[in-house]
């Protein structure tokens, strides 16, 4: 749209100002620029997103999985590739639940965790836990690493026979069987009898476990599925963009 401006007494058009594009600033937080979808940065991984579906603890689509996709830092999914070739070597595959998660799902499952009456999913993920006691065990938090974006949860997929492997237990169950050290020796990869997880279900927590040590991730003692970068690049920054695809 042209403007008008009088001068000495006559009318004379004025250039048009150029509109300049406008320049958005992203805070850190909201910066996905050192994010890459992990199923192109990891070629073999298998996505079962649970935040995206129903099917998990809460029983609802949490709040910021837009697609059913994974993100990581550049620097974890480098890592996870090596982790990756190396457990196909071995006739695996890596299946991914989870990777990084806005700090928008953390408080989905804040709020969840407050309501004692919704206990919808109580009989698959955490029977023999009130859920009171959620943030006493601290099951639940408001922070998580996942939030940092170099953290991931994941198993394993068996090439030969085209089934996970058997963990002994399943991913997000709240008790002391998702401990890595439940049923052996973590360090040492060596099972103990007495509780309920075979010799088979503990080595194949080992398998992964190992590997996952081996290419530079770290373990959580609560959760055999859950290993954070050691190198992770933001060790203080809790991001908040949704779970989608980049571009």
């Amino acid at each position: 749209m042209l403007a008008a401006i009088l001068v000495c007494g006559t009318c004379k058009r004025q250039t048009p100002i150029e509109s300049k594009p406008q320049v958005v600033t992203l805070s850190p937080t909201e910066d996905a620029s050192q994010f890459v979808n992990l199923a192109e940065a990891v070629p073999d991984v298998i996505l079962e997103i649970r935040y995206y579906s129903t099917y998990n603890f809460v029983g609802a689509r949490i709040d910021g999985y837009l697609e059913p996709t994974a993100l990581l830092t550049r620097r974890a999914a480098d890592s996870l590739r090596a982790v990756s070739d190396d457990l196909v070597q071995q006739g695996y595959r890596l299946k991914i639940y989870d990777a990084y998660r806005p700090q928008c799902a953390v408080d989905h499952f804040v709020r969840w965790a407050a309501d004692v009456n919704d206990t919808l999913m109580r009989k698959y993920f955490y029977p023999d836990v009130d859920k009171s006691e959620l943030f006493e065990r601290e099951y639940i938090m408001a922070k998580s690493g996942h939030t940092r974006g170099s953290t991931v949860d994941l198993t394993l997929f068996d090439m030969a026979t085209e089934k996970e492997l058997d963990m002994g237990g399943t991913f997000d169950w709240f008790g002391h069987e998702s401990h890595p050290d439940f049923g052996g020796n973590p360090e040492t990869g060596e099972w103990k009898k007495g509780e309920n997880i075979t010799p088979e279900q503990f080595h194949n927590r080992m398998i992964l476990r190992e590997a996952m040590l081996r290419h530079g991730f770290k373990a959580l003692d609560t959760e055999w599925w859950h290993f954070t970068l050691r190198d992770e690049p933001f060790q203080d920054t809790y991001f908040t963009f949704p779970v989608k695809k980049l571009d």
